[in-house]
C-alpha cells in the first residue's frame, strides 16, 4: 500500500547536522521511498546548506505562513533531493530566521527567537502541502522542534482539506530538550489559549512545545525500546515523565539503522587499510596508523581505546574525567575526538599533555579521524548518562571495535554483555552512573584482552556479523504510520482505504470481523 508521508524537522544530513536526529531524517525517508511511499522531507534553509552545491531550483511564488498575533509571514521554498535517492526536500527560507552561523544557539546560549523560529517551521510545513497540493496520509514530526505540528492539525488546520484525515506520529530523540518559551508563545501559536493548561502545553507558566507534541500526536515513538521505557520514569522523563506514562498506549520505540554504504571497514575509503571478519590484517594497520598519526607509541599488544563524542554531561565526560586518573595506571591507551563544554576542553587538553604515552585528545569534529578511530581501536567507550539511541556502538561492531558502555535507552538494546562462560555477546556493560562502574568495566575489557586472546577473538566475530539495518526500522515505521491512519480514521474508513490502493492482484479475502493487526 502506498503512503504519502511528510516528514519535518530541524536537520538532515547531509544538509545540516547538530545530533543523531539529523541522521534520522536523513537516511529513513530513503528507505521509506524504497518500500513504495511517496515521501517529502521539509526543513529550513540554513544558510549552511548551499544553493548551487546541492542543485536547488526555486518553487514559483511565496509561502504565506499564518504566524498569529504577529500577522502573515513569508517564505521562499526550495526543492532538492536527497542524496542517493529520488525524495523531494524543501528548503525553508527565511532569512531573519534562519540566515545564521548555527542551528539553535550562539556561545552555548540558544536564541532568543527559537520559539518564533520553529514554530514557523511547523506551520509553514503544513502550509507547504496546500502549496504542493499534497495530501499526506501521515505528518511524521521530530522533536520540539516540530512538535507543534501535531497540535496545529487538531486545532488551526482540523478542517483543512489536505491535513483533515492525516495522522501524525512525533518521534522523540531526546526528552531533555523540550521546547519551553514564556506564555506569549500562545498568541503565535493562534490556537487559542484554552489550550494554555496543565493538560496540553502549559508546565510550570511556561508553553511546552514537546508537552502539546506529546498530547496532541496520533501516535509517538522513540528511537529505542530502551529509552521508550526510560522517559516514563522520574529519572529520564524530564519532568513529562506523567505526560509520557499518560499515552504510553500510543508509545513504542524503534533502534535506529545504520548507513552500511558509509561505515564499512571492507569499503570505507577513509582508512589506510580495509579489512572484514575473515582478514583483520587491514585492522592492525590502522591501528599502527592511528597511532602514528595522533602521536601514541606504536605497540600492537597494548589495548587501544577509542571515543567519538560531544564533550557534555549527557555523554558520561563528567565521570571518565573522574576516572581518567586511575585508568591511565593501566597499560592502555585512550583517544578521545570531540567538541563540547569549555572545561572539558582544557581539561582533557591538559591530561594528554601530561601523558602522552597513553591519552591523546583532538577537540572538534573531524569525519575522517572518526573513521579511523572506529577502525583502528580495539575498544570504544561510550559512558553515557542516557543515550536515546545511539549509533557510534553501532558503527563499532561492525568495525569489530568492541564498545564498553553503560547500559542505558539504545545501548543496552544493542549491545550484549559478555558471558566468559558461553562465550557469547559483543561488547563490555556498566550499569551505575559513577567513575567507579566505569573504571571497572574498562578493567574488565583489558583484562580479557591481556589474559583471553580468544575471547576477544569470539566478540569481534559476533560484533561484526551484527546488523542494525534501516531496511528493518523503515519496515517498523511504515506498520507505526498504518496504525496511525487507523486510529485517526477509525476501522471502517481505514479498511476501505486499504482496500483502494491495495492492487487486485494482492488482495485476498478478509473475514468482516477481522483487523488490522500493527507490531508493537
Amino acid at each position: 500500500m502506498r503512503l504519502n508521508i511528510l516528514i519535518t524537522a530541524s536537520e538532515a544530513v547531509p544538509f545540516a547536522k547538530e545530533g543523531g536526529l539529523a541522521d534520522v531524517v536523513g537516511a529513513l525517508p530513503k528507505y521509506l521511498q524504497a518500500r513504495g511511499h511517496d515521501v517529502r522531507v521539509v526543513m529550513p534553509r540554513y544558510y549552511k546548506v548551499d544553493r548551487e552545491r546541492y542543485q536547488l531550483r526555486q518553487l514559483p511564488g511565496v509561502l504565506v505562513v499564518p504566524m498569529g498575533i504577529i500577522g502573515n509571514m513569508y517564505c521562499g521554498v526550495y526543492q532538492g533531493t536527497m542524496p542517493g535517492s529520488s525524495v523531494s526536500i524543501y528548503f525553508l527560507e527565511h532569512q531573519d530566521f534562519y540566515g545564521r552561523d548555527s542551528l539553535y544557539e550562539r556561545d552555548n546560549q540558544g536564541y532568543l527567537d527559537n520559539d518564533n523560529r520553529f514554530i514557523f517551521l511547523s506551520k509553514a510545513s503544513l502550509e507547504l502541502c496546500k502549496m504542493l497540493q499534497f495530501t499526506p496520509d501521515v505528518v511524521h514530526a521530530h522533536d520540539w522542534h516540530t512538535a507543534a505540528v501535531p497540535m496545529l492539525m487538531n486545532t488551526w488546520y482540523r478542517h483543512d482539506y489536505h491535513l483533515s484525515q492525516a495522522a501524525s506520529l512525533l518521534t522523540i530523540h531526546n526528552m531533555q530538550h523540550q521546547g519551553s518559551f514564556y506564555e506569549g508563545a500562545m498568541d503565535v501559536l493562534g490556537i487559542g489559549w484554552h489550550h494554555f493548561t496543565f493538560l496540553e502545553l502549559e508546565m510550570d507558566n511556561q508553553v511546552n512545545l514537546l508537552k502539546g507534541g506529546i498530547y496532541h500526536a496520533t501516535m509517538l515513538n522513540t528511537v529505542s525500546e530502551g529509552y521508550a521505557r526510560e522517559i516514563q520514569t522520574p529519572e529520564y522523563g524530564w519532568g513529562l515523565e506523567g505526560v509520557v506514562r499518560e499515552r504510553s498506549g500510543v508509545l513504542s520505540g524503534i533502534l535506529n539503522g545504520v548507513d552500511y554504504h558509509e561505515w564499512n571497514p571492507e569499503e570505507d575509503r577513509l582508512l589506510p587499510a580495509n579489512y572484514s571478519a575473515n582478514d583483520l590484517s587491514g585492522k592492525a594497520i590502522c591501528k599502527k596508523e592511528l597511532q602514528r598519526a595522533l602521536g601514541l607509541p606504536q605497540r600492537e599488544d597494548v589495548p587501544l581505546i577509542g571515543m567519538v563524542s560531544r564533550l557534555v554531561k549527557q555523554k558520561g565526560i563528567d565521570i571518565l574525567a573522574q576516572a581518567l586518573p586511575r585508568l591511565l595506571e593501566l597499560d592502555i591507551q585512550l583517544v578521545l575526538l570531540g567538541a563540547g563544554e569549555p572545561w572539558a576542553h582544557f581539561y582533557f587538553g591538559g591530561v594528554a599533555a601530561d601523558r602522552p604515552d597513553r591519552f591523546a585528545c583532538r577537540i572538534g569534529y573531524d569525519n575522517s579521524l572518526a573513521h579511523r578511530i572506529e577502525a583502528g581501536c580495539d575498544f570504544f567507550l561510550m559512558p553515557s548518562a542516557f543515550e536515546p539511541c545511539g549509533l557510534n556502538q553501532m558503527y563499532s561492531m561492525r568495525y569489530g571495535t568492541l564498545p564498553i558502555v553503560r547500559a542505558t535507552g539504545g545501548l543496552d538494546d544493542s549491545v550484549e554483555n559478555f558471558d566468559a562462560t558461553r562465550r557469547t555477546g559483543d561488547g563490555f556493560k556498566f550499569w551505575n552512573l559513577d567513575a567507579g562502574a566505569l573504571f571497572d568495566t574498562v578493567g574488565w575489557a583489558v583484562h580479557t584482552w591481556y589474559h583471553d586472546p580468544e575471547a576477544i577473538a569470539a566478540l569481534r566475530k559476533n560484533a561484526m556479523a551484527k546488523r542494525f539495518t534501516w531496511e528493518n526500522a523503515a519496515e517498523k515505521y511504515e506498520l507505526l504510520y498504518l496504525e496511525g491512519m487507523r486510529r485517526k480514521l477509525g476501522e471502517e474508513r481505514f479498511r476501505q482505504v486499504m482496500e483502494e490502493r491495495t492492487p487486485p492482484n494482492k488482495k485476498r479475502p478478509r473475514k468482516e470481523t477481522e483487523a488490522y493487526q500493527p507490531q508493537a
